[in-house]
């Protein structure tokens, strides 16, 4: 993003806040709209994606009590950044302040030195954000995604599962000075180790990133061969993650401060965890509730019985089968299900799954003919016939 960009975004419209709001106020509006933006819950949408940019930006700078003084105070000027209105102050325009070359000294560099601290940022080879002193900001670590496969029982009971990541970490040959064993970096002459330049434009200097240093206010001579000079290289880890009971297929599970390591102290990223479970040779999940299928004789649903059923990793219990159970009636267990988050259970979910018998002895034969005798007299598919001749 540009210069003339930056200067010309309302934080506090982009956060939805007032100029007066408390740093409560501000995060809370943030963290409402960063949710509702994300990328993860709105995967393809650009223009949520653009959203979600923007309201970062915002709060990274009202957040931060030090450049939300120097922006109120740019912003406060008489004229402020619309320009060419009558009456307005300096009256300049934006399209002076940002092409043309030359100019005046004074007010222009007094402004330029209040833009120093707002928009002293560094940029490339690698640094972080930097303060008006030189010295770079801390910087949180990169959010890193993976992915776990895990049974169905250990899926319902929870586990500890090692899981090796690879991501962008301080070079552990040259420890993240980027210079090779036996050298240390230079302090850049160029800009004497700030990381920034001043470059003026008009009758405005504005700091932006050192071309000689990159922003890094230090420069490599003898380059480290491991990571050429950035001080950063892809390291490998294995951590210990903890998948809480009863996570379930297809869920992410969200480990605080488990991703990327931060950068000049920074707190480290989040690492994301996809979860996949295997299917049960019995048993299903619906929600916190387990689901099973159990066959039942003819004779069982008609005069109805009592049938052991299997729970899972627990003793089997007796259902008890009214007379006249029908296929695919579902019995309720209690407590015999998924574990919840509050550490209750769901329930299993029984459905009956009446057998028709394939072959038939002369006795079973016989009890069935008179079965089928003694119904006669009912003719369950009258009202079908009848309703299916209605237009």
């Amino acid at each position: 993003m540009s210069t003339k960009d930056y200067l010309e975004k309302d934080y506090y419209k982009v956060l939805g806040v007032s100029k007066t709001a408390s740093q409560d106020e501000i995060k809370k509006s943030y963290r409402k709209l960063a949710r509702k933006y994300h990328p993860d819950t709105n995967k393809g949408d650009s223009d949520a994606e653009e959203r979600f940019k923007e309201v970062s930006e915002a709060y990274d700078v009202l957040s931060d009590d030090k450049r939300r003084k120097e922006y109120d105070a740019v912003r406060s000027m008489p004229g402020g950044f619309r320009g060419g209105q009558p009456g307005g102050g300096f009256g300049f325009d934006l399209g002076d302040l940002f092409g043309q070359q030359g100019g005046q000294s004074g007010t222009g560099e007094r402004i330029g030195d209040l833009f120093g601290g707002l928009f002293n940022r560094g940029g490339g080879g690698g640094g972080g954000t930097r303060t008006t002193t030189g010295a770079r900001r801390a910087r949180r670590g990169a959010d890193v995604e993976t992915e776990v496969t895990l049974s169905f029982g250990r899926a319902l009971d929870g586990v500890t599962v090692p899981i090796k990541l690879t991501s962008e970490a301080a070079c552990p040959t040259c420890r993240g000075t980027g210079a090779k064993t036996g050298t240390v970096p230079r302090v850049c002459a160029n800009c004497e180790g700030t990381g920034q330049e001043t470059r003026n434009l008009g009758n405005f200097g504005f700091s932006e990133p050192c071309h000689i240093c990159h922003g890094r206010g230090l420069v490599v001579d003898d380059p480290c061969p491991t990571c050429h000079g950035s001080g950063r290289a892809a390291g490998t880890r294995t951590i210990q993650a903890r998948i809480p009971a009863g996570v379930a297929d297809g869920q992410k599970i969200r480990l605080k401060g488990k991703g990327a390591p931060g950068e000049n102290g920074g707190p480290s990223g989040d690492l994301y965890v996809n979860i996949k479970v295997l299917p049960h040779k019995v048993f299903g999940r619906s929600g916190d509730n387990l689901t099973l299928t159990v066959p039942v004789t003819f004779p069982e649903a008609a005069l109805g019985a009592e049938v052991r059923v299997p729970t899972f990793q627990g003793q089997p219990v007796t259902l008890r089968l009214p007379e006249g159970t029908p296929n695919g009636r579902t019995f309720r267990v209690k407590g015999r299900g998924a574990t919840r988050r509050d550490g209750t259970k769901g329930d299993l979910l029984v459905t009956a799954d009446v057998q028709v018998p394939q072959k038939l002895d002369d006795a079973t034969r016989q009890a069935l003919e008179a079965l089928r005798s003694a119904g006669d007299g009912d003719d369950l598919r009258r009202d079908l016939l009848q309703h299916a001749r209605e237009e």
